[in-house]
């Protein structure tokens, strides 16, 4: 069997996907609090999706914007540190195979960005999935709490996987506080909403 390219950087592969999970979790907390909110103060359906829908347009976008701001940064940052490594100033590389496999390492915002907005997307689109065939408002709730109860898992166990960190206690941690992220949204929501009316 052949043995795997020594030069692949596995680090880079197991950072991306822990981004990713994280951008996913983070796109599904949102999205379903944001909908848990709405729902404690209004019970028809559509209010409900077109919330989440626009919630996950902006959360989406604004990931991947922060997302190419910060990457595109840090990649000004290490152009600048290799034109002072290399003695040119300005100049790309000429030829030289060191320049171009350190260029091959810097990151790419257009990447960093779509990859940030992808996994927000994927996060976001489960508690609407889970919302959008149920007309009854109790049931409704229940579905969008459940889904993201089951992805909540799942996103846990995926970060506790590529983190090299305990199962049970990073599915826990990761079901917590996505759970108290709906709760406090649902609850204030409730409250202000009742004051309110």
């Amino acid at each position: 069997m052949a043995n795997p390219d020594p030069e692949f950087d596995y680090s880079k592969r197991s950072q991306w996907l822990r981004a990713a999970v994280l951008g996913a979790n983070d796109g599904l907390v949102s999205t379903a609090s944001l909908m848990m909110g709405v729902g404690a103060v209004k019970t028809d359906i559509k209010t409900m999706i077109l919330t989440g829908f626009a919630g996950l347009v902006a959360g989406a976008c604004s990931m991947a914007i922060g997302e190419f701001v910060s990457v595109y940064s840090q990649l000004e940052i290490e152009l600048a540190q290799l034109r002072r490594n290399s003695g040119r100033d300005g100049e790309g590389p000429e030829g030289g195979s060191g320049d171009e496999k350190e260029e091959e390492k810097l990151p790419n915002p257009l990447r960093a960005a779509s990859a940030s907005a992808l996994a927000f997307s994927v996060g976001a689109i489960v508690p609407l999935l889970g919302a959008s065939f149920i007309k009854d408002y109790k049931v409704r709730l229940g579905a969008v709490a459940a889904c993201a109860s089951v992805a909540l898992v799942v996103f846990g166990l995926l970060g506790a996987v590529l983190g090299k960190a305990p199962l049970v206690r990073s599915c826990l941690r990761v079901l917590l506080g996505g759970w108290l992220a709906m709760a406090i949204t649902f609850g204030l929501t409730k409250l202000i909403g009742s004051s309110a009316l």
